[in-house]
């Protein structure tokens, strides 16, 4: 693309999401799902599958500095500890 653009159109988040900050991850399972662990302790570790490690899994690899996210359609996401801190406030 050349020339001049225009600065695209700015959001702001106004969601109320579920989420659970990751503190670590087990080894791979035989099929390539692993469990998470969360900084809030009082929640068990959740399992997910290859196939959402390989979606949500950032470049660098480390998915431990991120935060395990649920919608309220039932979507369940990553999002990096920066832009998750940035966006969302605990209520």
């Amino acid at each position: 693309m050349n020339g001049p653009q225009a600065e695209m159109p700015r959001y702001k988040c106004h969601k109320e999401v579920h989420a659970l900050q990751i503190l670590g991850i087990s080894p791979s399972e035989p099929d390539g799902s692993v469990d998470l662990y969360f900084e809030e302790k009082q929640f068990a570790p959740i399992r997910v599958s290859k196939e959402w490690i390989a979606k949500h899994l950032p470049e660098d690899g480390v998915l431990t500095r991120g935060y395990y996210v649920v919608y309220d359609d039932g979507y369940v996401s990553w999002s990096p500890e920066k832009a998750f801190q940035d966006g969302y406030t605990k209520l």
